[in-house]
């Protein structure tokens, strides 16, 4: 993708910088390690399952991101609005985004940090999207081993 549609490509890292420096660090890997997930990218939770440990992200935690709705004492208040947020916007629907999750999100964020987080998570929508249609897989090679 990024040797055939430079442009495009380019547009999404844009998204990726503004996202990156937009939204709180901690927030932004556990929302691309969710979204990651719910979309059964597998390059893409590999990666933000490491970078949220480089990040300092308890293991306990990270692992938890797949079943946060049943170990929600793992999480404090605005990452569980994030995760629902994440899952409401990466699961669209008719009913995704309810006045529950939208409202438990605004308790936390204000419209800034909000239209932030959505941005973030279209994003990496969109970066899932495009590691599973090239059928990218994480590397395993000396630099990158399984251990």
């Amino acid at each position: 993708m990024s040797r055939t549609s430079k442009l495009g490509y380019a547009a999404v890292l844009g998204l990726e910088a503004y996202s990156r420096t937009h939204v709180d660090k901690t927030l932004y890997e556990l929302l691309k390690l969710r979204a990651s997930i719910v979309n059964g990218c597998g390059f893409c939770v590999d990666m933000h399952a490491t970078d949220g440990a480089k990040a300092g992200i308890p293991q306990r935690k990270l692992h938890a991101v797949g079943a946060w709705e049943h170990s929600r004492s793992l999480f404090d208040e605005r990452e569980l609005a994030v995760l629902a947020l994440t899952d409401a916007l990466t699961r669209l629907g008719p009913t995704s985004v309810t006045d529950e999750i939208w409202n438990e999100a605004a308790r936390h964020f204000d419209e800034g940090q909000l239209g932030s987080l959505i941005l973030a998570i279209s994003t990496i929508n969109v970066w899932n999207r495009i590691a599973i249609a090239t059928e990218m897989e994480p590397p395993v090679d000396a630099k990158n081993p399984v251990v």
